[in-house]
């Protein structure tokens, strides 16, 4: 015989509301003055480089409509950033 019916264990996906999430800590970096190199992304999500390209054109330009820009500085180094409109 068959006792009663297993409960599911559900998990909780409730999160601290301080918390930041990966999207913020990307924002907040490309929205500074000297913006956020690829390998300051990486280290900053432990995404591999194609994820983080992935999200700069899918989600900052895309989604959000932000304005990417990237620059090269004198060690051949792309730096993107994001400028409000002031």
């Amino acid at each position: 015989m068959a006792g009663p019916p297993k409960k599911r264990k559900t998990k909780s996906k409730a999160r601290d509301p301080r918390a930041k999430t990966k999207k913020d800590l990307i924002i907040t970096r490309l929205r500074r003055k000297t913006g956020v190199s690829l390998n300051e992304l990486i280290d900053l999500t432990g995404w591999q480089a194609h994820s983080v390209r992935g999200f700069l054109s899918g989600t900052v330009k895309k989604r959000l409509g932000l304005k990417l820009f990237a620059e090269t500085n004198g060690k051949g180094e792309r730096r993107y950033f994001v400028r409000t409109a002031s």
